[in-house]
């Protein structure tokens, strides 16, 4: 099943397995360059990362197959989250790939793997493609589903600053 949505994403909500994935792509307006330091360098990912009114006040990370990353997240009221994983592939500028877990999970969470992909289009502006998942269940895959249509968004807002500076 595929659905556009009022951003231009493509959305794969099922796999041919009937597991639980997003699956989202949208063209950004930088150079896949500059797009991959954003997905992992700590003080660009804190200037976008998390939903909206969400802050992050902490990235730690060990950028390298094999190494660990932890993200706090504060929102705007009540305790922080702590997202934990490990890096699977790391290949700039081209794919970024590790595990996702909230240190304290909700019981319908378990251990997801996202995928980014970025493509050149031209120099000026790239491609990124992001799938995660499997989901336990339709209730995370949608609040997921949010979170990273928020915090793209804010993504693709930083590399258009960007591109114009």
């Amino acid at each position: 099943m595929v659905n556009l949505d009022a951003f231009g994403w493509r959305r794969f909500v099922m796999t041919r397995d009937g597991g639980l994935k997003l699956h989202m792509q949208r063209v950004l307006g930088a150079p896949r360059s500059v797009v991959f330091r954003a997905l992992t360098e700590p003080q660009e990912l804190a200037m976008w990362w998390g939903p909206d009114g969400f802050t992050i006040p902490s990235v730690e990370s060990d950028l390298r197959a094999g190494g660990g990353y932890r993200i706090v997240m504060q929102p705007p009221e009540g305790d922080p989250f702590y997202l934990v994983g490990e890096f699977l592939e790391v290949a700039p500028p081209e794919l970024l790939s590790y595990t996702f877990q909230w240190e304290d999970p909700d019981p319908e969470d378990r251990e997801t793997v996202v995928a980014l992909s970025l493509r050149d289009l031209g120099g000026t502006s790239s491609e990124l493609d992001l799938t995660h998942g499997e989901f336990a269940t339709e209730r995370r895959q949608a609040l997921h589903e949010e979170g990273w249509t928020q915090s793209l968004n804010k993504l693709e807002d930083l590399m258009s600053s960007a591109a114009s500076a």
